[in-house]
This record gives structure tokens, sequence and C-alpha cells, in this order.
């Protein structure tokens, strides 16, 4: 009996041992892939839900490879290089090409940010209505802006990272209302496509919202911090190189998985309750209570929070790294405000400027609009260059792209592109 307790205790002692250092591993990847699940992109994934049902849960098997592997050539092109994406773009390729990034990048990140905020209040609004939502906005950004100034990088990482694991009361959700999985399954692998206007045009959404240009920055970028951090100055070889994917794919397929629990959820709860259009997360948290209960209700409006409290240095941070790698300032989360006040000081202005767009008429639906305009018009750019960097081994050495990341590069360049195209015609012809 003692020996078959020894060898429970052993077998469960490698498993937790496993677990741990799974979990070291993690890091930027996770992270990124976490962040994109923001207030913005659960508004998204709500009215996809709400309007289609389950028709769009095959999305999420679509976009994570090509989510994977645009992030995975960031991440490698971080380690690598020892820059983040706007000093590579600096180092090897004409300014112009830079700044044209920098002009869409700035007011599109900026309006997400206004977007975030702005669903973070009306979501704390929701849950202590004796608060209003302008002052939970205000607060959030105070709190946001105190964190990023004052604790050290390695504190904020592991802040973000622990944030991730919010996100898993949307893999709960779901459960607490009665599913036919039988249907959930056809929805998932038999994709269902329609040619009306309303159904392109949320497919072209889902895309924008989860291969988007500021995480290609962030993750590179996040990738020279880690590297940093862990005293990694030896050549990248073949184990730093598996880690980060593993950290990568396992952060997008969780993004992915979040995205699908919640399209299940309002596609399940909101549409079969008649709710067919949802604009902002309160909205759809609201329309849970009553359909799926308290529990349902409180864990997606916590979620909102989480998130938001996630993404939004993830948004400010790329924003910050952009602008002070592209002129050369001194920058990073590992240092001090003394050191790179300029660096905090763009973190600052675009957190005012993200909280200032609700009260100069700019809406968070507007914001949002707006802001995946300009996604569409950068990422098929930024695509094609961060393909030709990882191309290219007078940059990249050894560690150029294999022919699956190139082949699952070229097809997100393909569906970006299409999805950019349609988008701002449906702008222009204002359908």
């Amino acid at each position: 009996m003692k020996t078959t307790s020894g060898n429970k205790s052993q077998h469960t002692d490698k498993k937790s041992s496993k677990l741990a250092r799974f979990w070291k591993i993690l890091g930027p990847g996770l992270v990124t892939g976490a962040s994109d699940d923001d207030p913005s992109g659960i508004a998204t994934y709500s009215q996809a839900g709400a309007a289609y049902a389950l028709t769009t849960l095959w999305t999420a098997l679509i976009t994570f490879p090509l989510m994977a592997s645009i992030q995975e050539m960031c991440a490698r092109i971080g380690l690598v290089t020892s820059q983040g994406l706007a000093g590579t773009l600096k180092t090897n390729y004409s300014k112009p090409v830079l700044y044209l990034m920098l002009l869409f990048s700035f007011p599109a990140i900026v309006m997400n940010i206004g977007a975030d905020i702005a669903g973070m209040g009306a979501v704390g609004n929701l849950l202590f209505p004796s608060i209003k939502a302008t002052y939970f906005s205000i607060g959030f950004t105070i709190t946001l802006l105190s964190l990023i100034i004052y604790l050290p990088y390695q504190k904020i990482a592991s802040v973000l990272k622990y944030l991730c694991l919010v996100l898993l009361v949307y893999l709960i959700v779901p459960f607490l209302y009665k599913q036919d999985w039988v249907k959930v399954l056809k929805a998932t692998f038999i994709p269902t496509i329609r040619f009306d206007k309303d159904f392109i045009s949320i497919l072209v959404a889902i895309l924008g919202t989860t291969i988007s240009p500021y995480l290609f920055f962030w993750q590179a970028t996040m990738e020279v911090e880690d590297k940093k951090k862990m005293k990694k100055d030896l050549v990248v070889n073949k184990r730093i190189i598996n880690e980060m994917r593993k950290d990568v794919d396992f952060g997008m397929l969780f993004s992915n998985l979040v995205m699908f629990f919640i399209i299940l959820t309002t596609g399940s709860v909101l549409f079969n309750g008649g709710i067919h259009q949802i604009d902002t997360v309160e909205q759809a948290a609201q329309a849970l209570k009553p359909l799926a209960g308290n529990a349902a209700y409180l864990l997606f409006a916590v979620g909102v929070i989480g998130t938001g409290l996630l993404a939004i240095p993830v948004l400010s941070g790329s924003l910050s790294y952009i602008v002070t790698e592209s002129f050369g300032w001194k920058e990073g989360l590992d240092k001090k405000f003394p050191k790179a006040k300029a660096f905090y000081l763009i973190i600052a202005i675009s957190l005012i400027l993200g909280l200032s767009l609700n009260y100069i008429g700019v809406s968070p639906i507007k914001a949002l609009i707006y802001s995946a305009i300009l996604y569409g018009l950068t990422a098929p750019v930024l695509i094609v260059l961060i393909l030709h960097i990882s191309n290219n081994k007078k940059i990249m050495g050894k560690n150029t792209n294999g022919i699956i990341s190139n082949i699952l590069g070229f097809a997100a360049l393909g569906l970006m592109t299409i999805a950019g195209v349609i988008l701002i015609y449906m702008q222009l012809k204002g359908k």
C-alpha cells in the first residue's frame, strides 16, 4: 500500500512540475493572445452570436492558425534582432514606410483604448448602478496609468500573465445554459457563409479583431523585454525558438477559445432569446441576466473589466514602443520613469486621449468602426513587411520562415487584404 501511494505521489509531483515548467514558459504569447479578447473584441463576438446564432463558430478554427503564424513571426523577429518591429523596420527599410505605419497606428490604437475604457466604465456602472460610468472610466484610467508607471517590468509581466486567467470565466458561462452540443459541433466544423452585406461585415470584423496590427508590435517588443529579463544573451537556439512557439501557440489558442465561447454564449442565449442586436459589451452582459441568470451575467461583466485591465496596457504600451523606437528615444517597461520619460508620457497621452473621446462626441461604436478601418488599411501592409523580414537571411540568419509559416502567412495576407477592401468599400457605400 505504501508503494502504491508513493507511486501516486510521484506521479502527481511529476504532473505538477510539468505544469509549473509549462506555466514558466508562457509569457509574451499568452498575454498577447489574451489581450486580443478586449472589451471591444467581446462586443464584436457578442454581436456575431446575437445576430447569427452559432453560424460563425467555425471562424475560430480559421483564425487560430493564421493568427498564430503571424504572431510567431513577430516573436521570432524580436528574439533574433533584439529589436521591436518598429526598430527592425527603421533599421532595414525606408523611413516613409515606418512613418506611414505610425500615422495609421496612433489614431487606431487611441480609438481602441477609448472604446475599451468606455466599455469597462459602462459595465462597472451595471455592477454598481449608484456610481456613474464616467467615474469608473476615470478611475480605471488613473489606476492603469499609475500601475504602468510605478510597477517594474517583472511585476507588470506577472500581473498581465495572471490577469489572463480572468478570461477563463468565458469558458464557464456557456455551461450555465442548456446547450445542443450536436448543433454546436456542426456549426464549428461545417462552415456557413451567407452572401449578404451584414454577414460578410461580421466576418470582416472578426478577422480585423483577431489579427490586429498593434499585436504584431507588442509581440516583438515583449520578446525583447522577456529576453532582457531572462538574460537570454546567448545565440537564439532551437530550445528558445521552441519555447517561444509553445508560448505563442498556446496564447493564440486560448484567445480563439475565448472568442469561440463568447459566440457560443451569445449565440445560444441571446439569439434564442430574441435579442439580435448588440452594440456594446454592457448590452451583452445586461441581456444575459434575465435569460441565463445572475451567475452568467456577473461572470460576463467581471470578465469585461478584467480583459480591459489586461488589454489597455498592451494597447498603450505597443503604441509607445512604436513611437519611441521610430524616433530613437529611450524606451522600455523595464526602465523607471526618469530614464524613459517620453515612453511613459506617450502611454499617458494615449490613455488620456482615449478617455477624452467619449466627451468630444466620438461614441465607442464610432471609435470601433474608425479603428477597424485603420487596422484594415495597415494590417495587409504590415503582414507583407513581416513576411519579407522573416524570410530575409541578412536579418534573420538561419531563423527564416519554413514552408508552413509562409503558406499560413500568405493566407493571412490574402484574407486580411480581402477583408480590408470589403470593409472600406462598405464604409464608403454607407452599407
